[in-house]
C-alpha cells in the first residue's frame, strides 16, 4: 500500500508542482483582489468575494487547463464539470464568507485563506481525475489474494 502510494505521488509530482505553483500564485491574487473591492471600492466581504472569485476562475482555470495539466481539448464535457466544480467552489466561498464574516464577525482575509485551503485540498484530484479527463476515470484495483483450502 505505502508502495502504491508513493508510486503514485511520484507519477504525478510534475503536475502538481505545476499545480502547486499556479495556486500559489493564485492565493496572492486572490486576497489581493479581494482586499482592493473590501478595502479601496468598499465593498462588503460577500460582494467582494463574488467578484474575486469570478477574476480568480476564470485565470486559474486557464492556467490549470493549458500548463499544470498540459491539456489542449476543449470538450463540452470539459466546460460542462469545470462550470460544476466552479459553481461548487463559488457557493462555497460566498456562503463561507457571509456566515463566518459577516454573521461570526472574523476577518475577512483569514476566513478567505481557510476556505482556500479547504479548496486546495478537493481541487487537485478533481481537476486532475474528473475536469480534464475526456472521460469518467476507470479505477484500476490491484489485489494480492491468496486462497487455501482448508481440508
Amino acid at each position: 500500500m505505502i508502495r502504491r502510494i508513493t508510486r503514485y505521488a511520484l507519477s504525478v509530482r510534475h503536475e502538481f508542482s505545476k499545480y502547486f505553483i499556479v495556486g500559489f500564485g493564485g492565493l496572492f491574487f486572490d486576497i489581493g483582489s479581494l482586499m482592493l473591492f473590501k478595502e479601496f471600492l468598499k465593498f462588503s466581504p460577500t460582494v467582494s468575494v463574488v467578484f474575486n472569485q469570478i477574476l480568480v476562475l476564470v485565470i486559474n482555470f486557464t492556467l490549470n487547463k493549458y500548463w499544470s495539466f498540459s491539456n489542449k481539448a476543449m470538450p463540452h464535457k470539459q466546460v460542462v464539470r469545470y462550470l460544476i466544480l466552479a459553481g461548487w467552489n463559488y457557493l462555497f466561498a460566498i456562503f463561507t464568507m457571509y456566515l463566518i464574516s459577516e454573521v461570526m464577525g472574523y476577518d475577512y482575509r483569514i476566513v478567505r485563506l481557510g476556505t482556500i485551503a479547504m479548496a486546495v485540498s478537493w481541487n487537485f484530484f478533481l481537476y486532475k481525475y474528473w475536469v480534464y479527463t475526456g472521460d469518467a476515470p476507470s479505477v484500476t484495483v490491484e489485489a494480492d489474494v491468496k486462497i487455501s483450502e482448508d481440508k
